[in-house]
């Protein structure tokens, strides 16, 4: 009996070689696995960035005060739940505005600044005193900074 080559199978089928149904859903497969671990990965990757920046943004806030601070030799005064925003600083620019809400709560010898996490970040919370005490909830990614 003759064993059949890569050159009889061309005659047969016309020359054209292609994959099967089989290699094509191995195939699928397989990019399904990959994105079921990649995704999970990226977002988390992102949240943490996300929550990165926004403490950048409180360190920010936090020099924006202290040149206030060295100019009038006090800091403003806020009552609780003030929230940051650029027309009180206008040396500030928060980058994380749109996942983050900033508030001051400040006397004229302390304050503490506050980032609090929306939507998916909604568990983040970070917060920075005048005397450079930094704390951050574990859903944030990170506890120091």
């Amino acid at each position: 009996m003759r064993r059949r080559t890569m050159q009889d199978h061309r005659r047969r089928t016309g020359g054209m070689a292609g994959f099967t149904l089989v290699e094509l859903m191995v195939a699928v497969v397989v990019a399904a696995i990959l994105a079921a671990v990649a995704i999970p990965s990226y977002t988390s990757f992102i949240d943490k960035s996300r929550a990165r920046d926004a403490s950048a943004d409180l360190a920010a806030l936090a020099l924006n005060l202290q040149n206030q601070f060295q100019l009038q030799l006090g800091y403003p005064v806020n009552p609780a739940d003030t929230e940051a925003t650029t027309a009180k600083f206008s040396g500030w620019s928060p980058t994380q505005k749109a996942h983050f809400r900033y508030t001051l709560v400040s006397t004229a010898n302390a304050y503490t600044l506050t980032a609090t996490g929306r939507g998916r970040l909604a568990g983040c919370t970070m917060s920075l005193t005048e005397a450079n005490v930094s704390s951050a909830s574990a859903a944030c990614g990170f506890t120091a900074w």
